[in-house]
């Protein structure tokens, strides 16, 4: 089997269904965790794949300049040379922030509250010719927990999905790298502990947690749908099975050069 690296950076976040998706896909994984005292590699090169899970950190440095979380530093090092040497990359909520931040990107507590429970996002149109979310229906069921938000994404990344209140759900930097906003790795277990750990943000919102998990359950079915074989082209990639995986080039007439 081939080796996937993953990233969990919060004991409440680990990988989860996604991980028996990716392993029956064909992946090994080698989790690694940070919190925990796990040092991070220098480099990628034995491994086929980087999936960096979600936390309750924060992306962005704090007043005093200090990262959400002491590994920060080094591990957005890590996805700039994920993206610069093509290694398939799937970045998870926090991990999707980070991803944004270590390109460019803006990451800031959002105005809009925060996101909690099941939901839908909508692919836009650059979602066509991506190769892992060209097959995912147009308005998938997703599983929501943030506070944070990607405010600005990197001027080279690709926007690939969006929702009303917020703008940023899901996007690839370069051809290998994917972000998401949202969760895909939760079980009914998880979200209860979440809904535990997170209860005055609830009461904020005016939220029951009994409900919130009851309508978690719920939706497991559906998001399964969705994720599970996207998931499972995302190892296809990493294993590099995936029939069609290029993205076409687009080759628009663009003005001669001045004096040419």
């Amino acid at each position: 089997m081939a080796t996937a690296l993953v990233i969990e950076n919060d004991p409440s976040d680990d990988i989860r269904r996604l991980g028996d998706w990716l392993t029956e896909a064909g992946l090994e994984l080698t989790v690694l965790r940070p919190h925990a005292g796990d040092e991070l590699p220098e480099t990628l090169d034995d491994y086929l794949a980087l999936i960096v899970m979600g936390g309750d950190q924060n992306a962005y440095p704090g007043p005093d300049g200090e990262p959400g979380a002491p590994w920060f530093p080094k591990l957005e090092g890590l996805l700039r040379k994920a993206v610069r040497y093509r290694v398939p990359t799937l970045a998870v909520c926090l991990g999707g922030q980070l991803l944004a931040h270590a390109h460019g990107g803006t990451v800031e507590r959002s105005t809009a509250g925060p996101e909690i429970g099941p939901g839908l996002v909508g692919k836009r149109d650059a979602a066509d010719n991506d190769p892992l979310f060209k097959w995912v229906p147009l308005l998938p069921d997703v599983q929501q927990w943030h506070r944070d938000e990607i405010t600005e994404l990197p001027a080279s990344a690709v926007l690939l999905a969006a929702s009303s209140r917020f703008p940023h759900q899901a996007f690839r930097i370069g051809d290998r790298a994917w972000g998401l906003q949202f969760h895909i790795e939760c079980d009914a277990e998880m979200i209860a502990d979440w809904a535990r750990s997170d209860s005055a943000t609830l009461a904020e919102l005016g939220y029951d947690p009994e409900a919130v998990v009851l309508a978690t359950a719920g939706a497991l079915a559906d998001v399964e749908e969705v994720w599970q074989p996207f998931a499972m082209r995302f190892a296809a990639l990493a294993l590099g099975t995936l029939p069609d995986s290029d993205i076409p080039t687009t080759t628009g007439r663009t003005l001669p050069l001045l004096g040419q």
